[in-house]
């Protein structure tokens, strides 16, 4: 019986060994880019729906990836309420204007109409909203019932993750042809 000679073995045993590195590296960086382009879609969204705005919002837009039991996750939010606001509507007319949400979650919503001083805001919220001026006690008021979702950082998040599996492949494939030789 002959011998028979396996030549590159240990190469191919030690480039197995480095596999899964290197694609949970590469699926991590991936996932940074998915995140940026969500973040840049919601920027993109704020910038050329917001007529009355400083750019505040989309300046406090965060993102992050983390690991998580093994599992590599991305997230992308902001702490600023009125983004909250923005994205869910308020009122009544938040809670009965169109908007995506998670399954499972179902935001609450004032049933009451409130009161803005109108010496509390820089802008005419008349003009702007339609929101009517009302007087109490000699006192300039507006009146709302709430303001509609306008959705900007759900649809971000959905496009961008319409794009990661292509990206996160994409990646992998670059980290293996160059990390490892592969083709």
């Amino acid at each position: 019986m002959a011998d028979i000679e396996w030549k590159g073995y240990s190469s191919l045993k030690s480039k197995l060994q480095q596999l899964p590195d290197v694609v949970h590296d590469a699926i991590w960086d991936a996932t940074f880019d998915v995140v940026e382009k969500a973040e840049g879609y919601a920027v993109r969204e704020l910038q050329s729906s917001v007529k009355y705005g400083n750019g505040e919002l989309s300046r406090n837009l965060k993102y992050e990836v983390v690991d998580k039991g093994g599992k590599v996750v991305g997230r992308v939010w902001s702490d600023d309420p009125v983004a909250l606001f923005r994205e869910l509507g308020t009122g009544r007319v938040g809670q009965e204007s169109q908007k995506d949400l998670p399954d499972g979650f179902e935001p609450s919503y004032r049933q009451t109409p409130w009161f803005i001083p109108a010496d509390a805001v820089d802008i005419d919220l008349n003009e702007i909203y339609g929101m009517p001026k009302i007087k109490i006690n000699g006192k300039v008021f507006y009146r709302t019932n709430g303001q509609p979702a306008r959705q900007f950082l759900t649809p971000a998040i959905k496009q961008a993750g319409e794009e990661a599996p292509d990206i996160i492949k994409a990646s992998i494939n670059e980290a293996i042809k160059g990390k490892l030789g592969g083709k």
